[in-house]
């Protein structure tokens, strides 16, 4: 297998149980991997969460990990995924004063340049929104942070592959098979 470092996205498709994070954070933990980046939703299954998790790992530990990660009791199914399989995007909300949104032409510009949106505007402070790659939300951070982000946040990376998986086929067997 090939020993080189990268992102490698891990996707888990769980029970909701208390604890769990615990647990799969454990894994991550007892290898000395850090997470960059954890999400976890609903997936396209009704009663089935999904983790998307991001670590720079060689993909032995990729495959070592969705092994161990499987073994948890709540546990339906893991994968992972290079970067170019994935399709995948961030979002994040910058507070920024207001008086900047009209007396700094250059925040416009910024706003239109990098495809963010305006989500509200009061007389104390507007919100932008920006969804797209970690690298464009960091560039527009460094930008705004010259005239002062109030508060800033970035979501976790959701993902989906490129390959058609059929997700719910998969999981619907598995749960066939358990049964039996």
């Amino acid at each position: 297998m090939n020993q080189d470092i990268q992102s490698f996205t891990i996707s888990i498709y769980t029970e909701n149980n208390i604890g769990l994070l615990n647990r799969i954070s454990a894994i991550f933990q007892r290898r000395h991997i850090n997470i960059e980046s954890l999400t976890t939703s609903q997936s396209e299954i009704d009663g089935v969460n999904r983790f998307v998790i991001v670590v720079n790992i060689c993909e032995e530990q990729a495959l070592k990990i969705v092994k161990q990660i499987e073994k948890q009791v709540e546990t339906i199914r893991a994968f992972y995924h290079t970067e170019d399989q994935t399709i995948f995007t961030e979002s994040s909300m910058f507070k920024i004063k207001s008086d900047l949104l009209f007396n700094e032409p250059q925040i416009q510009n910024l706003i239109k340049e990098s495809n963010a949106r305006i989500v509200t505007v009061n007389p104390e402070f507007f919100v932008l929104e920006k969804s797209g790659r970690r690298v464009e939300i960091e560039a527009l951070r460094k930008e705004l942070s010259v005239y002062g982000i109030m508060q800033f946040v970035r979501s976790g990376r959701i993902a989906v592959t490129k390959e058609e998986m059929r997700i719910t086929e998969m999981l619907q067997a598995q749960a066939f098979n358990n049964k039996y």
